[in-house]
């Protein structure tokens, strides 16, 4: 198997991002891979912003993962920086090899890197197996999320 490499993101793997987050139940939902703009536009905004890091997995010449990491400095915990973790995908071919793994391991070893004091993520209610996944690495179901559409 050739060797994984986890860079960060350029602007012609954004197709191939959206597609990895388009492909499953929900993605397919609430993704559109047909009008790449509103992406790109992202793409730039996250390019601009040093505590956002929007990276990928490469085998070979094939994007084959994404993930993106947020730190975000704050006041609470005693001026605790913490990251969050978000849009972990594996193509359907890559999974179960250990590329999530990677993928989030990637994404602590950075957050200690940046001095962070909590690594934090959310998950879909529906998402079951990514439950188990995520606290096989670690993590607790700590707390209960809330999302308001704007």
């Amino acid at each position: 198997m050739k060797e994984l490499l986890i860079r960060p993101a350029t602007l012609a793997d954004i197709p191939t991002i959206v597609a990895l987050l388009a492909d499953d139940p929900l993605g397919a939902q609430r993704e559109s891979p047909d009008d790449l703009s509103p992406y790109e536009k992202a793409f730039h905004r996250l390019a601009g912003d040093a505590n956002q890091h929007l990276m990928v997995a490469v085998r070979g010449d094939r994007v084959v993962g994404t993930a993106q990491l947020t730190i975000v400095p704050g006041l609470s915990r005693r001026g605790a920086t913490r990251s969050v973790i978000e849009g972990v995908r594996v193509h359907s071919e890559e999974r179960g090899n250990g590329l999530g793994t990677r993928l989030i391991q990637w994404a602590v070893d950075e957050s200690r890197r940046q001095e962070c004091q909590l690594v934090q993520l959310t998950s879909d209610a529906s998402r079951t197996d990514a439950h188990r996944f995520y606290e096989r690495l670690g993590f607790t179901p700590s707390h209960v999320g809330f999302k308001l559409a704007l």
